[in-house]
């Protein structure tokens, strides 16, 4: 059984101790407190309830308001018991599944499972657990039959995966049980507060390191499976466009014709291990999508290991041509993957230092003498970065002025403004954004919308509307050779010009565009703990107005320009087929009906490719794996049909709208 060190008891006590006095909530560690934290514990050791009995949850009630207390004072016992329960039951279902793969299910007859357990009541009985685990391997199984594997096959890689994890377990150490327990009660106060233990600190710095070589993306363990949490700028992952935030990576191989390996099960430092490698070498990854059932079509992607550099991360310029009437309307692309800053140039005063204000700017000036009439700012997938640059981007396009406010955990409230009269660009603008735009993209749309200097179009950003501080705890540390880690807490809100916060809400965009990224499952309203929307004072900001004038006469030309976009018309019922897939929480174990299934899935898809194809003069194709084949560059219609919102503003602009219509007073 496991038991928490000396080391643990005091970093529990230091972790609890900022929290309560610096924390954003500035709540304290209390009774309330322990009773969600032992259900965030519970959730996050058996998401699926898939281990516990219904009479270990009623046990564990006993502890329900103890937790508090353990972390206050150290007494981290009744944690480390949960967790020693939990070890057992996983050992105990983990041997019944390998005793299940010495016989082959039957696969004809028409059973089916619930994948979707979180809202489940808790198995009463053994008999019931193992009921719930012989379908859970008949579904793994059959997942891995879909791929073309006999059953021998698949019984051996299943038996590799078990016995992976139950050797797994071993090497479970109390740092790894107090790392869950103790961001158990941190993510009562929101989800971007995190511990990170020494190991996974130093694991941290690597990733976050600009000589790290691998795919760029920062991964987790979330029932089994290695997630992606998210993709940084500059990686390869993230410029290869073929992997999302929710992303299981279920097989890795090592090399562009290697075998791929199973890793569902594996320890997430293991995985990662196999990830990395020589900068220039390739990485294989098998990819189940964000959203997919289990025994959906994984798909496999090859990509390069690199080093994310600040090139890679710089902003980009391109041009789309508009006809309207007769005439060409030019329309600029900057896209901007991330707000950097080349911090040590800065330091060292190096006048060339990079950042992402400088390259805007001059990508805008080259786009300027390319004779451009319109402008977008490209920030899907960028997820933010340094904040003062967002704050001095803003300025490129507004002159001076406020562009964000920043309360802090004490109330005191900064209101960041840029302070440069200079203006890169005054003509017509508009900012692209999607779900995955958070943080500083959400303050440089908000501040354009809310100026009135820009439409923003698009979908719903995040709503990352906080401020988090890192905390090394190590100088707290008794001796020189034991290290504390470090904390992540959040301590402080951003706040519009306005006074509303991007907190939960985002930026809602002037015109919406589709989008496959589902809102329900990504984004602040999606986490439980998120703290809420809300509004302080408005800032003293100069509106221009006249812009909302022009949303309702775009999107009706939006609106009547669709219906004919091949492009646009096959995204829309891709997301429909989706949005399908997202629906459907029981899924069959019957081999032949999810072999029709998969069928039909497949045929769908290949009539809607061809469909689209056939509208725009290309050839159809007689298989998806022939699509693979063509290495063709897959459209981007809703950066297409931007440019023609965009084009359709600057006709705008030039013929409907009003002279002098800017308001200087408190932006409302």
């Amino acid at each position: 059984d496991y038991e928490p060190t000396e080391r643990e008891r005091r970093v529990g006590k230091l972790v609890s101790d900022i929290v309560e006095h610096h924390h954003y909530r500035q709540s304290p560690i209390n009774d309330p407190v322990s009773s969600i934290t032992l259900d965030r514990y519970i959730d996050s050791l058996d998401p699926s309830r898939s281990f516990f009995l219904a009479s270990d949850i009623q046990d564990f009630e006993r502890i329900r308001y103890q937790l508090d207390d353990a972390i206050l004072h150290g007494t981290l016992e009744p944690a480390f018991t949960v967790y020693n329960r939990f070890q057992m039951r996983n050992r105990e279902r983990l041997q019944y599944a390998l005793s299940l793969l010495k016989t082959q299910p039957d696969f004809t007859i028409n059973e089916s499972m619930d994948f979707d357990r979180s809202k489940t009541p808790w198995a009463k009985s053994g008999d019931e657990l193992n009921e719930l685990w012989r379908k859970r391997v008949k579904s793994d199984a059959l997942s891995l039959m879909l791929t073309g594997k006999s059953w021998n096959e698949a019984s051996e890689t299943l038996t590799k995966r078990y016995d992976r994890a139950l050797k797994n377990m071993e090497k479970i150490t109390s740092d790894d049980v107090f790392d869950v327990f103790i961001n158990s009660m941190l993510h009562v106060f929101d989800p971007h507060s995190n511990y990170l233990s020494p190991r996974n600190a130093d694991e941290f710095k690597i990733a976050m390191s600009l000589s790290y070589v691998g795919i760029g993306a920062s991964l987790q363990m979330i029932d089994d499976y290695v997630t992606v949490q998210n993709t940084i700028a500059g990686g390869s992952a993230a410029t290869s466009g073929l992997i999302n935030a929710n992303d299981r990576i279920v097989g890795v191989g090592d090399g562009k014709d290697s075998k791929v390996q199973d890793v569902i099960g594996w320890r997430l430092d293991d995985v990662v291990q196999l990830i990395r490698g020589k900068e220039g070498t390739f990485v294989k990854l098998q990819i189940m999508p964000a959203g997919a059932t289990p025994g959906s079509p994984e798909k496999t992607i090859t990509l390069k290991r690199s080093k994310i550099t600040l090139e890679a991360q710089a902003a980009k310029k391109s041009i789309r041509t508009i006809m309207r009437d007769g005439k060409e309307i030019k329309v600029g692309v900057i896209t901007v993957p991330s707000f950097y800053q080349d911090y040590e140039a800065n330091q060292q005063h190096d006048p060339n230092y990079r950042s992402t204000t400088r390259d805007v700017r001059n990508l805008i000036n080259d786009l300027k003498t390319s004779g451009i009439d319109a402008l977008i700012i490209d920030l899907r997938a960028n997820g933010g970065g340094n904040l003062q640059e967002a704050v001095s981007m803003t300025g490129l396009f507004i002159g001076e002025g406020p562009v964000v406010q920043v309360r802090r955990s004490d109330g005191n409230v900064e209101v960041m403004s840029d302070n440069d009269t200079k203006i890169a660009w005054d003509g017509p603008l508009t900012v692209l954004t999607d779900r995955y735009s958070a943080s500083a993209s959400e303050i440089f749309s908000g501040a354009i919308q809310d100026y009135g200097r820009g439409l923003v179009i698009g979908q719903q950003t995040y709503g990352k509307g906080t401020v988090q501080d890192i905390r090394n705890l190590n100088q707290f540390s008794f001796s020189r050779d034991s290290k504390f880690g470090d904390l992540t807490y959040t301590m402080g809100k951003f706040y519009r010009v306005t006074g509303e916060s991007t907190q939960h809400r985002g930026v809602q965009p002037d015109i919406s565009l589709p989008s496959a990224i589902s809102t329900d499952d990504v984004g602040e309203s999606a986490q439980q703990s998120a703290l809420p929307w809300d509004r302080i004072r408005s800032t003293n900001f100069a509106r221009n107005s006249s812009l909302r004038n022009s949303v309702d006469t775009l999107r009706q030309e939006h609106d009547q320009r669709i219906d004919k976009n091949p492009n646009y018309q096959y995204l829309l019922s891709s997301i429909a087929a989706i949005d399908q897939i997202r629906k459907e929480k029981v899924i069959s174990l019957n081999l032949q009906t999810r072999q029709q299934e998969r069928q039909k899935n497949d045929k769908e898809r290949l009539e809607r490719e061809n469909k689209r194809r056939v509208a725009i003069g290309l050839k159809p194709i007689e298989s998806l794996e022939a699509l693979e084949k063509t290495k063709e560059e897959a459209p981007d219609p809703l950066l297409d049909e931007t440019a023609e919102i965009t084009a359709d503003l600057d006709v705008w602009v030039h013929h409907a709208a009003p002279v002098n219509a800017a308001t200087s007073a408190p932006g409302k």
